[in-house]
Formats: structure tokens, C-alpha cells, sequence
């Protein structure tokens, strides 16, 4: 349940995990109450437009993608409930394009939340293209791999990773931050990712507080701040074996939408 959708983690963060009795009555009156980002409605105050109005929709052909022979997989990490990743595949796959090449993309979307992956897998348009898996990495990776076996490919050829990177970084510290950025690049061709300003973090913290709470266990003890998407990037490219290729700018909650490639 870890992201302002949720996240997924990294295969090699220790860390202990949430029950779905987290989305209890509190979390729902109250979004500030969701310490790990599972915001039960979270759609209702970031709809995916905020997003999606700065991404081409021939975005999967500007990547090369889609040329009719292969099978392109999508990665929605910390999907919520799921109305952004439908939307997405909506939005790079167009509902003109024949069914069978609607086929050759699919999309798989996780979460750690089970009341939320439910909820995602009942209202979802396309089961033959888009599908949603309760799962905890940290625990189990070996579905994602599965995933990928059975679409004979060795990586997703693009990951989104969108407000998700606050929520780990505040529950894990640096190296929880560090370690999900480098197993997102070992599995990834692209990655989209969406990271959230260090003002997010004091809001976050301030509603914890707010709330008589306590704090994030990592917030005060941080060396990673300021810049945060900066410090992704340094670490991705130094690190991970990937490149920034493009900004599409910055969403109106101003939050960078950056592209990387893997060299």
C-alpha cells in the first residue's frame, strides 16, 4: 500500500509491510490519515489528466515501440485503484487501433493494498489488455518475473513510477529511495517517473502530525532533500545504466514528468 498510489518497493528493501486494515474508516474520511500514500480516493483530487495532458498519446511509437511483431508490457508501480492506468493505456493506445494490436499492449498494474486491487480489478474496462495484482515485492518478486516469462521478454519496456518515490523514501530512509530506483532500472527499458517535491514531504509530516501521529520514522534523519527528482536522476545515471531523455514538464501540483532510458 505504499504510494499517493502506492508502492511497490524494491526487491531487496527490508522492510515490514501493511495489512489491508490500514483502509480503515479514518484513511477514508480522512486522506491526510494514509501515512504510506493508499489514499482510498486519491483519483478524486489528482485525476489522471493532471498527468496525462503532458504526455504525447504516440508515445509508445516515439519510444519505437509498437511496430506490429512484438509485445509491448507496461509497469503501472503503486497503481491504487487503477483508473490512472487505464487511463493511460487509453490515452498511448487508442481505441481506433485494431483489437488485435490493442493486444500486443498490456499493462500490468500493482499494489500492495488488496482493497484497493480489488477495487481496481471490478471496475476494469479492458481485462484483456490492463490487469491489477495485489503484491508485495519485498516479499515476492517472482510474479513480476512470471509475468515477463510468459510474454517472452526479459524487462517491461516501460515502468511508470509516479508519486510513488516520497512514500518509500519516508518509510525506508535514503537507502529504501536508492534501492527502489535501482530495481525499477533492472527491470525497465523506459521509466517514467513522477517524484515529489521536498515540500511534499513537510505536508506529509505536518498531517502526521496534525493527526497526533507519530512521525515519518525517517523524515528528520533524511540526507536526501531538496531536489529530489535531481537526486534521482544523479543516481540513475551514475548507477543505474540509464539517461535522461526528456521532461515533459511539471503537473499543476508542480511535480517533473521525466523520461529515462536505459543506455
Amino acid at each position: 500500500m505504499f504510494s499517493t498510489r502506492t508502492y511497490f518497493g524494491g526487491a531487496h528493501i527490508a522492510m515490514a509491510t501493511c495489512s489491508t486494515s490500514s483502509v480503515d474508516i479514518e484513511e477514508i474520511n480522512n486522506p491526510g490519515a494514509a501515512p504510506y500514500g493508499n489514499f482510498i480516493n486519491y483519483y478524486t483530487f489528482n485525476p489522471p489528466e493532471n498527468r496525462l495532458s503532458l504526455l504525447p498519446a504516440t508515445l509508445l511509437q516515439d519510444l519505437g515501440y509498437k511496430d506490429g511483431h512484438q509485445t509491448t508490457l507496461i509497469l503501472d508501480v503503486g497503481c491504487n485503484s487503477g483508473e490512472l492506468s487505464v487511463a493511460f493505456y487509453k490515452h498511448v493506445v487508442p481505441a481506433c487501433e485494431e483489437e488485435s494490436d490493442r493486444r500486443k499492449v498490456n499493462l500490468l498494474g500493482f499494489d500492495l493494498d488488496e482493497i484497493l486491487i480489488q477495487r481496481a480489478q471490478q471496475n476494469n474496462p479492458l481485462p484483456s489488455s490492463v490487469s491489477f495484482i495485489p503484491l508485495d515485492i519485498t516479499k515476492d518478486a517472482d510474479q513480476l518475473q512470471d509475468y515477463l516469462n510468459q510474454h517472452s521478454c526479459s524487462q517491461f519496456h516501460l515502468c511508470l513510477c509516479l508519486a510513488v518515490t516520497m512514500w518509500v523514501h519516508l518509510n525506508h530512509g535514503d537507502a529504501g529511495l536508492l534501492q527502489l530506483l535501482s530495481r525499477l532500472a533492472s527491470i525497465s527499458q523506459h521509466l517514467l517517473l513522477e517524484a515529489q517535491p521536498w515540500k511534499c514531504y513537510r505536508s506529509a509530516a505536518r498531517r502526521l502530525r496534525k493527526l497526533g501521529r507519530s512521525d515519518f520514522d525517517h523524515f528528520k534523519t533524511l540526507k536526501i532533500r531538496g531536489d529530489v527528482a535531481e537526486h534521482a536522476r544523479e543516481h540513475l545515471e551514475r548507477h543505474c545504466g540509464m539517461e535522461l531523455i526528456q521532461s515533459f514538464g511539471s503537473t499543476t501540483w508542480d511535480r517533473k514528468l521525466l523520461l529515462f532510458k536505459r543506455r
